[in-house]
């Protein structure tokens, strides 16, 4: 089997990505116990960021599928003492079947995958979150059917989440509403690659406006703390309200990839609201997940 490698979005063509949230959808709905194509098979989770749902999914998923995962930090090995990423790629990809990395730089997972020998995850890193994407997507294809030719409002911080909706707006061709404050917006490289997709707003009404889909993540994410007094007054007026709801479609879900600052960047009366999917949202990293373990270790 060719290796491969799913550091973002487009590691999966529009074809494939459809594949791979169908077949989500259908592990969710045909939970087998007897299904176990990763059977003997074991999954090293990298983690220099602590996590819940990262961890729990894969966790989770693998051995549900059959196989075996690690927790390793940098507290327990030597990629916290100063022994070269690519060492490290090539001693752990000698033991294991994959690799699932929850990293702040977005060059230590390339770096891994070049010198690895066994699939590399992104689960997450300071540039993307591919992951939750998959994830995300899905919910939307549960609730509302395939999302090409849809719009999404993005409000808040142009960040990892906000490069990954991005993408996702370029490989399922959707239409994506940018609201973000000044200082904060996305990176240009990603704005360029799929400029045709997005559109820039003002406010956050603006954004939602017709909207199928809005989606925002915490005004100061891990790492960012010092930050957090500054971040309150620069997104202040990007906070998700019912006003901001009102001016999508009325059917438009709401969504979030948690853990939220309830009455921050999103309001109590939304977050709780009858068009939030978070709950499904968060359930899904694992479903997508599997899928993407299935394809990338399975060898079918």
């Amino acid at each position: 089997m060719k290796l491969r490698h799913f550091i973002s979005l487009h590691d999966l063509t529009s074809s494939e990505l459809r594949q791979l949230l169908n077949r989500a959808i259908e592990l969710k709905n045909t939970r087998n116990p007897d299904f176990q194509p990763l059977k003997g098979k074991v999954l090293a989770m990298i983690f220099e960021k602590s996590s819940t749902r990262t961890r729990i999914s894969f966790e989770t998923g693998m051995i549900q599928l059959g196989g075996n995962a690690l927790f390793l930090s940098p507290r327990d090995t030597q990629l916290g003492r100063g022994e070269p990423l690519r060492d490290s790629a090539k001693v752990i990809s000698s033991m294991v079947d994959g690799i699932m990395m929850r990293t702040n730089k977005h060059e230590t997972v390339t770096t891994f995958a070049e010198h690895s020998r066994v699939p590399v995850i992104n689960g997450l890193t300071d540039l993307m979150h591919p992951c939750q994407l998959l994830a995300d997507m899905q919910t939307f294809f549960e609730h509302r059917g395939d999302i090409e030719g849809k719009t999404v409002a993005w409000i808040g911080d142009g960040n990892n989440m906000c490069h990954s909706y991005i993408e996702a707006a370029s490989i399922l061709n959707f239409k994506l509403h940018l609201a973000c404050p000044e200082g904060y917006k996305p990176d240009s490289c990603f704005v360029n690659s799929a400029s045709a997709s997005i559109n820039f707003f003002d406010t956050a009404q603006q954004a939602a406006e017709g909207c199928d889909l809005v989606v925002t993540d915490v005004w100061a994410s891990m790492g960012q703390e010092e930050e957090q007094k500054q971040r309150v007054l620069a997104f202040k007026d990007y906070q998700v309200t019912q006003s901001v709801m009102s001016a999508a479609k009325k059917e438009a879900l709401f969504m979030h990839c948690l853990p939220a600052h309830r009455g921050e960047e999103v309001a109590e009366e939304v977050i709780d609201g009858p068009n939030s999917v978070i709950f499904d949202e968060a359930e899904n990293r694992l479903h997508a997940q599997k899928a993407l373990l299935e394809l990338l270790m399975s060898g079918n």
